[in-house]
């Protein structure tokens, strides 16, 4: 069983930046894969960036490449979203998701889910 705690987020500027981060219980935080998702009003939840339980691969949605930033500290049972030159249609609520070895884009692949952070981006 592994019980996800996310934390930042908050109301930022439009170019500015946030750091989310998310705790996992649990002695085998290191096999898991880990992704964050996020969730907009009347919108699906989106895939926005997965980390394999090794750090060796990461992916991101195409709309927040070279922006965000995922990285994971295993020792700490944390995983991070940098997020930088945020943009309003970063508005969501973001949610961190756990799954075994390697990431998916497809959040009903995820066994696991933190109770998410709402993230405001104004213009």
């Amino acid at each position: 069983q592994v019980q996800l705690v996310e934390s930042g987020g908050g109301l930022v500027q439009a170019g500015g930046f946030s750091r989310l981060s998310c705790v996992a219980s649990g002695r085998t935080f290191s096999s898991y894969a880990m992704g964050w998702f996020r969730q907009a009003p009347g919108k699906d939840r989106e895939f926005v960036a997965g980390i394999t339980w090794s750090s060796g691969s990461t992916y991101y949605l195409d709309s927040v490449k070279g922006r965000f930033t995922i990285s994971r500290d295993n020792a700490k049972n944390t995983v991070y979203l940098q997020m930088n030159s945020l943009k309003p249609e970063d508005t969501a609520v973001y949610y961190c998701a756990a799954r075994r070895y390697i990431w998916s884009t497809d959040p009903d692949n995820y066994d696991y889910w933190g109770q998410g952070t709402q993230v405001t981006v104004s213009s």
